[in-house]
């Protein structure tokens, strides 16, 4: 075998997982499709649950040398319009937004510095059993692959693992000036044709992202264009399905890793954590050769926190109950705050206070 372990995708969970199979002398090939710094369509939020990762990978301080945003203060927007404001812990250790082509740039590069060799610009065109790949840079093998490409992953596919895709919803993102009300401020709008999410991401930009069934994606557009300048030739970027069924995380010394294995939410604070956690978990049992530990371990990471996905989902396709999770939260304000606390860590007992308007 050329190698190891193959990974295919160099995001936040291929690099990841790179990163700790070089880091432990593994002949590691990690496979990209595109060239970097690319964009990617994500909230560009990093909860605290990520920075553990990172001090692992050493990378916390080339993460914050990148300009980013310390985020503040959360704000929920109902179809009604009444606003629930939530403070969020300001601190070293507390939720940041950077945009994905700088933050996984610096994971891509601490996996080349720790041994990985990459292969950038180079698409996987056919899988067999051994591990073979066919690239457009050139056949390779290993002994262990790893997909790590997405949630339309080109592994699944070429190995006719990839479930059917649902067409509920689509999400578009698009970076624009910041305007001065989202200074260091996530916002999410219940709308009822959609929901729109926003971020300060640092550098005077923020993130505006919309998700939509396809016949509501005008409606949403217009209703952003009405709050933002958003230029006429403005490119947004696409992310789709939004939705999808798991694929099992191990097979035949192959394992499923990030979006490829599990989609989430792309807008709720928890993919990029999910991206770093599942990566090195795979390298754990890569490097412990054991494969048939890393489904019951990967269940566990997820186990407790998919609910939040679940009712993100829900409150995005019937307004009617983003509407009652929202007035109730005016009514409990603990009730939200118990609710953002699973993504996001707890906030300061001197922090608590929620704002209403």
């Amino acid at each position: 075998m050329d190698y190891d372990v193959a990974i295919i995708g160099a995001g936040p969970a291929g690099s990841t997982c790179a990163a700790f199979c070089a880091q432990a002398g593994w002949r590691t090939l990690l496979i990209e499709k595109s060239r970097f710094p690319r964009d990617k369509v994500c909230g560009d939020c990093l909860n605290p649950a990520c920075w553990p990762i990172l001090d692992r990978l050493e990378a916390t301080d080339r993460v914050r040398a990148q300009p980013h945003a310390q985020l503040a203060e959360v704000a929920f927007v109902s179809p009604r319009g009444r606003t629930l404001h939530l403070p969020l812990a300001v601190s070293e250790r507390g939720e940041i937004a950077i945009p994905r082509r700088l933050f996984d740039a610096v994971l891509l590069d601490r996996a080349r510095e720790l041994g990985a060799e990459v292969h950038e610009d180079a698409p996987l065109m056919a899988v067999k059993k051994g591990w073979h790949l066919q690239t457009t840079r050139g056949d390779f093998s290993a002994r262990f692959l790893v997909a790590a490409d997405g949630r339309n992953s080109t592994v699944a596919r070429l190995l006719g693992l990839l479930p059917a895709a649902t067409k509920d919803r689509i999400g578009l993102q698009i970076h624009l000036p910041r305007p001065p009300e989202m200074q260091q401020r996530i916002a999410m709008h219940f709308l009822p044709f959609g929901y729109c999410g926003m971020s300060d991401v640092g550098d005077g930009q923020f993130n505006l992202c919309l998700v939509a069934q396809p016949a509501h994606l005008p409606d949403l557009k217009a209703w952003a264009g009405s709050r933002f300048t958003v230029p006429a030739d403005a490119a947004w970027r696409t992310i789709a399905p939004l939705s999808r069924a798991p694929i099992s995380p191990v097979l035949d010394h192959l394992l499923v890793i990030g979006d490829a294995a599990r989609v989430v939410e792309p807008f709720t604070g928890e993919g990029i954590y999910y991206a770093l956690a599942s990566g090195e978990l795979a390298a754990r049992h890569l490097l412990a050769k054991d494969l048939r530990g890393f489904a019951p371990a990967h269940a566990q990471l997820y186990r407790g926190r998919l609910w939040i996905n679940q009712l993100a989902r829900a409150a995005v396709l019937r307004p009617w109950l983003a509407n009652g999770i929202l007035e109730f939260a005016h009514l409990y304000p603990r009730a939200l705050q118990f609710l953002t606390s699973k993504v996001i860590g707890p906030v300061a007992r001197s922090e608590r206070t929620a704002r209403i308007a």
